[in-house]
């Protein structure tokens, strides 16, 4: 295996995990700045406020993207696995 390999096989790990990771994030961020918001303007504190929507809207974006997340995490690995015949010689 040359370091460009090595290098390529990096770049499409990193890239495959933020485009794996991108939708659980922002969701979560989205609904954080929703809340703080929300709490902001209602003068409420309440600490179990910010956990469970938050928590709720993860799993709803798990459970639709999943599919998707599969299909990108399978593309990755047989992309992989058909490279690597080629990184041994």
């Amino acid at each position: 295996m040359t370091i460009e390999q090595a290098i390529e096989i990096l770049r499409q790990l990193v890239m495959t995990s933020l485009l794996v990771v991108a939708p659980i994030l922002l969701t979560s961020m989205a609904v954080g700045v929703i809340v703080s918001l929300f709490q902001s303007v209602t003068s409420i504190q309440e600490q179990t406020l910010t956990f469970v929507p938050k928590l709720i809207a993860v799993g709803v974006v798990l459970v639709f993207s999943a599919p998707w997340v599969l299909r990108n995490m399978m593309q990755f690995t047989i992309t992989f696995l058909t490279r690597l015949p080629e990184m041994v010689k």
